[in-house]
């Protein structure tokens, strides 16, 4: 049955076009599991079946059994067609926005008298809609706080005589006077300036009428005018960003970890940050198709759109973040200079060229990269969507991303304090992998780039949690050049050669980083010539080097573990340990004996001048490229510049 599959699939993803569209994956039941969108079908759809891929992905494939696709005539089609079908069928494996169109706002209803409303439902009947707020009692609090100051009907049907309100001053009792509709297109005015962030102008008017009371000997209306403006600080208190302009915005950021997306949206109204929102979920595909499938969903059919929307450009999802210093919260403003200037600074040349090669690798592969997907997003919304990449608006999205990495760190953070589930995490996988006993496990990685600076590393976890005081590093010794197993050879000798020397606890368990290689070196050297027996396991890591299956024995087998099982997030909290305290040692050792460049060696270039020309140029490719003349601007006579034009002669072209 499974070969059918296969050679069924096999025979569709031959026919697949060069055209952007949507395809629907399904599972042997025909139940359709996942809905993405592509630029180019052909390239997205056949990189689900080519290749590795992390965890989660892999159980997705693991679970098509077929697949249908739909052909749309732009990307803009495909985007608005993916949104419609993941509302459709509502896949497993797809993000889905579960609380779609659940964000309370404040509404203005368009009628004769017109009232005061909270909502989670935004159609377009020509009410004024304000928010959204990130929970319906923020909205509640800001509508009875407007409620108080403004007279309009509160009464859902108009009663037959005057109520309450209208003693109070809360209403101008339309059930029994006349009132003009300019009257209420004044009101109507005040409160969207208020709602849109004018509140120290309505604070300053507030004052005012309060002090005239207080004269007048007006007491407790003097009263009332006070509680007033303490609402409307206790409202103000959160905004912590303001900008040189009025704009509405939305920020959006994401950060992803171990299968799972944060989205956070700051919500700016009148240049004034008012709220924001976080949203955790585990996510299957590429992240940021997924991210955009999110952005989509929450505005399909949504007319209440701020004037511009600030997406972020795609994560570097392979770059080390030491995230042991990050507070529970990041709601920091940028430099106050930068917010009232708004200065925005060039992009440098290594920044202009990574983002071309992220742009040209998501082409390659079919996905719609950031700024496609902003152009699509902004024809379809009608509104300006930007991918900012310098200035105050790269700060704000920044932040957002800051604040989308602290709260999936903080979930992960709080698994890490259970104790419980630390330590039986460790104990079921003792179990799983036959063991009495799983309490100190030692893991080992090695770092190196194309030779140079070969470097390893090992980490302890005693219980499931990182003991580092007794982390160690090793500058490998005996090996030449990129010989993964020679310096696995070599570490673990080192460190087991001491541990008997000095009697030092050994492990119940080793980790290696790779795959049955690896192992069988660690193990010939523990039994061969210590003549110690100690299981060896190895983690082996997928394209994205996230993660993807663990070996244990010899000859090395594969072990089952659920990619979202604790066991398997244990391992991955090693890995990523023993991966980062390597890199960071590897660091520090290619800083202390960086190689000199082609133009370090050229008499008459000292870093002064090489920086001018890395800036003037942009790369050495270019250096490469330039005539004579290009270098006369630059203070380089002729007969400099042909020594450099012959030093790079030989140099490499970049790739």
């Amino acid at each position: 049955m499974e070969g059918i599959i296969l050679d069924n699939i096999r025979n569709k993803l031959a026919l697949l076009p060069d055209l952007p569209g949507c395809y629907l994956m399904k599972n042997e039941e025909g139940t359709i599991i996942y809905v993405g969108k592509a630029k180019v079908l052909k390239n997205r759809v056949r990189s689900y079946f080519t290749g590795s891929h992390n965890g989660k992905t892999q159980r997705l494939v693991a679970n098509i059994a077929d697949f249908e696709y739909i052909v749309t005539s732009s990307n803009m089609e495909a985007l608005i067609l993916e949104c419609n079908l993941i509302k459709k069928h509502m896949p497993r494996y797809n993000v889905l926005l579960k609380d779609d169109k659940t964000f309370p706002y404040i509404k203005i209803t368009n009628e004769t008298h017109p009232r005061l409303e909270v909502t989670r439902r935004v159609i377009k009947d020509k009410a004024k809609y304000f928010g959204p707020y990130p929970n319906g009692y923020a909205a509640q609090q800001t509508k009875k706080l407007l409620d108080r100051m403004y007279p309009l009907r509160k009464c859902g049907v108009m009663p037959k005589e005057v109520c309450l309100y209208y003693h109070m001053g809360q209403c101008l009792a339309p059930c029994e006077k006349e009132v003009q509709k300019s009257e209420y297109e004044q009101i109507t005015q005040d409160i969207a300036a208020f709602l849109s962030g004018g509140h120290d102008a309505v604070k300053k008017d507030l004052q005012q009428k309060m002090q005239e009371a207080a004269e007048e000997l007006y007491f407790e209306r003097a009263k009332e005018l006070r509680d007033q403006i303490i609402h409307i600080d206790a409202l103000m208190e959160k905004q912590k960003i303001n900008t040189t302009d009025t704009k509405d915005r939305d920020v959006f950021g994401y950060a992803v970890d171990k299968g799972w997306m944060c989205v956070q949206i700051l919500y700016m109204r009148q240049g004034k940050m008012i709220q924001r929102h976080s949203s955790v979920f585990p996510f299957y595909g590429e992240a940021y198709s997924d991210f955009m499938s999110y952005v989509t969903q929450y505005y399909s059919d949504n007319p209440a759109l701020p004037q511009e929307i600030l997406l972020p450009d795609v994560l570097d999802e392979e770059a080390v973040v030491d995230k042991e210093a990050k507070p529970a919260i990041v709601i920091a403003a940028p430099a106050e200079e930068d917010l009232q200037k708004g200065e925005e600074t060039p992009e440098s040349p290594e920044e202009v060229e990574a983002r071309e090669m992220a742009a040209a690798e998501a082409s390659a592969a079919g996905v719609v990269d950031a700024a496609g997907g902003a152009s699509i997003l902004q024809e379809w919304l009608g509104t300006k969507v930007l991918v900012p990449q310098r200035g105050l608006k790269k700060q704000m999205v920044g932040m957002a991303c800051q604040n989308a990495t602290v709260a999936i760190d903080e979930k992960f953070r709080l698994i890490e304090r259970d104790e419980v589930r630390t330590s039986g995490a460790a104990m079921s996988l003792g179990e799983s992998l036959g063991l009495e006993r799983l309490s100190r496990i030692e893991a080992f990685d090695n770092s190196n780039i194309q030779g140079t600076n070969p470097v390893s590393a090992m980490v302890v976890f005693i219980d499931g949690k990182p003991a580092r005081k007794e982390y160690r590093k090793y500058k490998v010794r005996t090996v030449v050049g990129a010989d993964d197993y020679g310096t696995m050879r070599e570490v673990i000798r080192r460190r087991y050669e001491r541990v008997l020397k000095e009697n030092l606890p050994i492990p119940d368990l080793i980790v290696v980083d790779g795959g049955k290689g690896q192992i069988s070196s660690a193990i010939d050297i523990l039994e061969n010539e210590l003549g110690l027996f100690i299981p060896v396991c190895g983690l082996v890591k997928d394209d994205k080097h996230k993660t993807a299956q663990l070996l244990v024995g010899d000859p090395p087998e594969p072990v089952a573990l659920a990619r979202d099982s604790q066991e398997f997030y244990l391992l991955q909290r090693i890995q990523d340990e023993v991966h980062r305290f390597a890199i960071t040692f590897h660091r520090e050792q290619r800083g202390k004996s960086m190689v000199t460049s082609k133009l370090d060696s050229i008499p008459g270039i000292g870093e002064k001048r090489r920086k001018a020309l890395l800036k003037h140029f942009g790369s050495l490719k270019k250096i490469k490229e330039a005539s004579i003349e290009d270098f006369k601007s630059l203070s380089i006579g002729e007969k400099l510049a042909s020594q450099i034009l012959e030093a790079l002669k030989d140099e490499e072209p970049a790739t």
